[in-house]
């Protein structure tokens, strides 16, 4: 019998569904990363979200494990090399949070625009400091966005119905642009220049390097709004928070960051940065359906020796 581990928390329908196909399951979600590394080599599945680092030492250690599974898109948290030396699959749940973050990437926007964080703060302490909340409306506003996968062409989705003007910068989107005539595809420095919202739904560049440093926020406007949902480090934070103590610009909403979690940042305490804790895709019916997709993904390779989604 194969045997799972489940080693952060996620909805319990994973668990069920590999239970009744027989696939053991421990649920473990306090291992220290000595105590993984020391356990791993106890299971032939594994299966994470964002929390725990399947390190090169992890994967070393790994002596029967064949498939890691992220309930999640994204798999940075995942030594991907490690992983292809010993012939260990790695697959996620595309799309399973695309709508999700969508929404959350929406929603910063919304409250960056209209300053609701501050507006909410102020009115708790009985301030009342309405004439100096005055927001902005994003309709009409260009908005630039970098990468269109699945979270990208959704949230375009919004922002048009929404009636922004949408610039995308994406390798892929020439091959696909004649199926949505609204947006604009274009180079990143034209969204750099003419921009009012700046929206990442990328990956990172490969050494790991900002895509968006001191040298591209320069050529930005000077009341551009920021935003990342996609991945840490795309801007750089050190650049942000040089640009957004010299008011070079508007405001910055991060749910990623270069180091997670983040318990100090330089960002913290800034006037017109918006921060919330790697939560955009954290609502509980997208933790249902990507817990469902790992799990069934999982049944498919220990019972029918198939694999989906595999990222190598």
């Amino acid at each position: 019998m194969s045997r799972v581990l489940i080693s952060d928390a996620m909805d319990d329908i994973a668990q069920k569904i590999l239970l009744s196909n027989n696939i053991e399951v421990d649920v473990i979600t306090n291992f220290t990363p000595d105590e993984l590394n020391k356990n791993i080599k106890n299971y032939d599945g594994l299966i994470v979200r964002s929390a725990t680092k399947v390190t090169k030492e992890v994967i070393e250690n790994a002596k029967n494990l064949k498939v890691i599974g992220r309930a999640g898109a994204g798999v940075d948290n995942i030594d991907i090399n490690a992983a292809k030396e010993k012939n260990i699959i790695v697959m996620n749940t595309p799309g399973g949070n695309t709508n999700a973050t969508a929404e959350h990437t929406l929603a910063l926007l919304l409250s960056l625009s209209r300053k609701i964080s501050k507006a909410d703060l102020t009115t708790h302490n009985g301030e009342w400091a309405k004439k100096s909340l005055k927001g902005n409306e994003i309709k009409g506003k260009t908005i630039g966005i970098i990468g269109f996968g699945n979270v990208g062409k959704r949230f375009a989705q919004m922002c048009n119905a929404l009636g922004l003007k949408i610039l995308i910068f994406s390798k892929t989107f020439d091959k696909i642009k004649n199926e949505f005539p609204d947006y604009i595809s274009c180079d990143l420095n034209k969204i750099l220049k003419d921009a009012d919202i700046i929206s990442f739904h990328c990956k990172p560049n490969l050494d790991g390097s900002p895509i968006v440093s001191a040298k591209e926020i320069a050529i930005m406007k000077n009341n551009v709004l920021i935003i990342n949902t996609a991945r840490g480090n795309l801007v750089s934070e050190i650049d942000l928070n040089d640009a957004i103590k010299n008011n070079t610009i508007g405001g910055v909403a991060l749910d990623v960051f270069e180091e997670e979690p983040a318990k100090n940042n330089i960002l913290f305490g800034l006037e017109n940065v918006l921060l919330t804790p790697h939560i955009a895709a954290s609502t509980a019916e997208a933790q249902i359906i990507v817990a469902e997709m790992i799990a069934n993904q999982f049944v498919d390779f220990f019972l029918k020796n198939k694999v989906n989604n595999s990222v190598i």
